[in-house]
C-alpha cells in the first residue's frame, strides 16, 4: 500500500507536489529516486522545473537551507530545530540551518482583528483601549501588535496566523511520509531515526502554536524570577489570552544586541554579560526550566542592568537527575577528569549499537589533553561542546533533544556574552553553580528524602512479591506460564511477503480466468457477440485489465 494516501484536501496533494519540485529545482531528484517520492506523486514528473542556476557552486548543507527557506514556515522550523542538534549533524549543516531566518511579511490587521475577536469572543473595541494596527514583529508563526487595555497597561499582544496550524499539520504529514520512506529505503539513515525526529519536531512546534501554554511558561518564569532584581519577566494578562492569541506586559527595553544605545543609556555591558549568565544558569541548575531560544533579539535590556526575556514559545525541560549529570560533566572538564566524562555520556547517551569502551575513553581522554594546564578563563564553552558533539556524532551516540537544547542556549549565551564583553567566560560562572547543584544533591535532608522513598518502594515490592511468586508457581504447576517475545525488524520482511501472496494470488485469479474464458470459447455455451462467446470475452477482458494493473504495479515498484 502507498505510504502517500489521499488525504484531507487537494491542498494537501497540491502540497506533496510543490515540496518534490522545490527539492529536486535543488538538486535532490537523486535523493527522491532513491525514496521512491516521485512515484507517490506521479503527475508531478510533467512539472519538474530545472535545477536552480549555479546550484553546482553551492554545498549539500546550502542547497538544504536555500530549499528549506522556499518551502516556508514549516520546513524554516524544522532547520531552526534541527540547528540545535549537534549530535546528529555535522557542523557544516548546523551553521547553515542557524542562518534560517523568519522573513515573512505581516498579514492584514482585517485578519488580526478577526482572530482576536473570534479567539477572546467579544469585539476589539471592548478589549482594547488602543490596538497599533501595524505590527511591530512579524514572523511565520504570528506577529505582535502593540495595545493598551481598558486599565491603561500597555501591552504587546501576539496574534497567530490565519490558517497557520493548517499548514503546519499538513507539512507534518508529508515530513513523516517522507521519513517514513528514508527508513525504508535508505539503510544509512536509520540510526538517525527520521521519524523519530520528526515526530520530536512535531512536538515542539505544536506546543509553540498554543499561546495558552506559552503564557503559563511566562508566569512559571515569573514565579521562579519573583525574588531576583537582575531579571525582569513580563506580566501575562489570562483574560485577553486564548489558544492563538497571548497578551503580555509591553517592554520598554534596548536590545541586548545594541551596544550603541545600551551605552548611550549608561548601561554597564559586563554587568549585563553576567547577568544574563547568571539568568541562564539559574534556569539550568535550579530550576532545570529553561528559555531554549535566548537570541539577542529575545533579549532587553532594563534600567539598572535587568535583563528582560521575551517569546517563551520553546521551553526546554530537564529532570533533576540529568541537572546533575551535567553539573558533573563541567566538573570534569574542568578538572580533566576523564573517567567521570566516560561514565557520564554512557549514562545520559543512547548507543543503537555496542561502543568501544576502551576507543571511547582514549578518545576523551586526548580531548582533555587539548585543554590541560589551559587557564579557565581561555576556555571556550562553543569550542568545547562543538569538539564533544564530533565526538558523540562518530561513537553514534543520542542525547535526549532538550539535554541538547540546553547546550545550544549556554553558547548562544556566551557569544552574547563575549559581544557584550570581550572578555567574558561562560565556564567561570558555571562552575559554582555546577558545584552548588552536586553540593545540594548530597544535602542530609534530601538524602534523607530519597532513602525514604527507597525503602518505600521495597516495602512494596516485597508486600507483593509472595501473591506475584505464588501466582507463577500456580501457573507453572497448571501448565499456563507463557512467555512472550518481541519481534523488531521484521516489519518489513512481513509487508513483502504479504505483498509477494497478494501479488501470487492476484496472478492465479487471472490465470484462471484466462482458463476459464478458453473453455468457454471452446464450448461455445451462452450468448455471443460477433460471433464469440458473451461470456468468454468478458473474461479475457477482465484478464486483461487485471493483468495490466498487476504489470503496472510491478514496474512502479522497482522490482520486476
Amino acid at each position: 500500500m502507498p505510504i502517500f494516501r489521499v488525504r484531507e484536501t487537494y491542498q494537501d496533494l497540491k502540497r506533496y507536489g510543490h515540496i518534490v519540485t522545490v527539492l529536486v529545482r535543488y538538486g535532490f531528484g537523486d535523493l527522491l529516486d532513491r525514496l521512491k517520492a516521485r512515484y507517490y506523486v506521479p503527475w508531478q514528473r510533467k512539472v519538474f522545473k530545472k535545477e536552480v542556476r549555479g546550484l553546482e557552486r553551492l554545498s549539500t548543507p546550502e542547497r538544504v537551507r536555500l530549499a528549506f527557506e522556499e518551502l516556508g514556515p514549516t520546513f524554516i522550523k524544522f532547520g531552526q530545530i534541527l540547528s540545535s542538534r549537534p549530535d546528529l549533524l555535522p557542523a557544516e549543516f548546523i551553521q547553515e540551518f542557524s542562518k534560517l531566518q523568519d522573513r515573512v511579511p505581516p498579514f492584514p490587521f482585517e485578519d488580526a482583528r478577526a482572530l482576536i475577536e473570534a479567539q477572546l469572543g467579544r469585539p476589539l473595541n471592548g478589549l482594547f483601549e488602543y490596538i497599533d494596527e501595524q505590527p511591530v514583529a512579524a514572523a511565520s508563526l504570528a506577529q505582535v501588535h502593540r495595545a493598551r487595555t481598558k486599565a491603561g497597561d500597555d501591552v504587546a499582544v501576539k496574534v497567530q496566523r490565519p490558517a497557520i496550524e493548517d499548514i503546519i499539520e499538513t507539512d507534518i504529514r508529508i515530513l513523516h511520509d517522507l521519513a517514513t520512506l528514508a527508513e525504508r529505503h535508505l539503510p544509512e539513515s536509520r540510526y538517525y531515526e527520521p521519524v523519530r525526529i520528526v515526530d520530536e519536531f512535531a512536538r515542539t512546534i505544536r506546543r509553540e502554536l498554543d499561546f495558552v501554554r506559552e503564557g503559563r511558561n511566562i508566569e512559571r518564569f515569573r514565579k521562579y524570577f519573583a525574588g531576583d532584581e537582575t531579571v525582569y519577566i513580563p506580566k501575562v494578562y489570562r483574560d485577553l489570552t486564548a489558544p492563538k492569541v497571548l497578551t503580555i506586559e509591553y517592554i520598554r527595553g534596548i536590545k541586548i544586541s545594541d551596544l550603541e544605545q545600551l551605552q548611550a543609556a549608561g548601561l554597564d555591558c559586563k554587568t549585563i554579560a553576567t547577568n544574563g549568565a547568571n539568568l541562564i544558569l539559574k534556569e539550568v541548575f535550579e530550576f532545570h526550566f529553561f528559555h531554549a531560544d535566548p537570541h539577542p533579539g529575545n533579549l532587553f535590556v532594563l534600567e539598572n542592568n535587568v535583563i528582560a526575556p521575551v517569546d517563551f514559545g520553546m521551553i526546554g525541560m530537564l529532570d533533576e537527575e540529568i541537572a546533575y549529570q551535567i553539573g558533573i560533566m563541567f566538573t570534569a572538564i574542568v578538572e580533566k577528569d576523564v573517567d567521570s566524562m566516560l561514565d557520564i555520556f554512557l549514562s545520559i547517551g543512547i548507543t543503537p549499537e555496542p561502543i568501544d569502551r576502551t576507543a571511547f575513553r582514549l578518545e576523551l581522554a586526548d580531548f582533555l589533553e587539548r585543554y590541560y594546564e589551559v587557564p579557565l578563563q581561555q576556555l571556550n564553552i562553543g569550542i568545547i561542546i562543538n569538539e564533544l558533539m564530533d565526538i558523540i556524532r562518530h561513537y553514534r551516540l543520542r542525547f535526549p533533544p532538550d539535554l541538547v537544547m540546553m547546550t545550544k542556549a549556554l553558547v548562544i549565551n556566551e557569544g552574547v556574552g563575549t559581544m557584550l564583553y570581550p572578555e567574558f567566560n561562560i565556564i567561570e560562572h558555571t562552575r559554582p553553580y555546577a558545584q552548588k547543584l552536586m553540593i545540594r544533591r548530597f544535602d542530609p535532608t534530601r538524602q534523607l528524602k530519597e532513602l525514604s522513598k527507597l525503602v518505600g518502594d521495597a516495602v512494596i515490592l516485597f508486600k507483593k512479591l509472595p501473591s506475584d511468586m505464588r501466582e507463577i508457581l500456580t501457573k507453572i504447576k497448571k501448565d499456563e506460564l507463557g512467555i512472550k517475545f518481541e519481534h523488531r525488524g521484521l516489519e518489513r520482511i512481513t509487508k513483502e511477503l504479504d505483498r509477494s501472496s497478494n501479488r501470487l494470488s492476484f496472478a492465479v485469479v487471472i490465470a484462471a480466468l484466462i482458463i476459464g474464458s478458453s473453455i468457454v470459447f471452446q464450448t461455445e455455451v451462452g450468448p455471443k457477440l460477433f460471433g464469440y462467446p458473451l461470456l468468454g470475452l468478458a473474461g479475457f477482458l477482465l484478464a486483461s485489465i487485471l493483468g495490466l494493473w498487476l504489470l503496472i504495479g510491478i514496474l512502479r515498484s522497482g522490482r520486476l
